[in-house]
């Protein structure tokens, strides 16, 4: 089952990359680098997600970070 949800992942972020890839080859060689980096971030988080689906989102981290804070306010 994990499987499966890693190879949709995949093809999703491949019919993405294929739809704005086009609208890049104008763009500057940083602009490519930044995009390309991004997908390969959101394919390791989404692959993450899939197979721990109880790992703890980035909404919980902030929360965790500044709840520290609250006793100063």
């Amino acid at each position: 089952m994990k499987m499966g949800g890693i190879l949709g992942l995949t093809i999703l972020l491949v019919l993405i990359f294929l739809s704005q890839w086009p609208t890049l080859k104008k763009s500057e060689k940083k602009v490519k680098m930044a995009f390309l980096s991004l997908m390969l971030v959101n394919w390791i988080l989404a692959v993450l997600l899939v197979i721990f689906p109880e790992m703890p989102g980035p909404g919980q981290l902030i929360d965790f970070i500044f709840k520290s804070f609250g006793a100063f306010w």
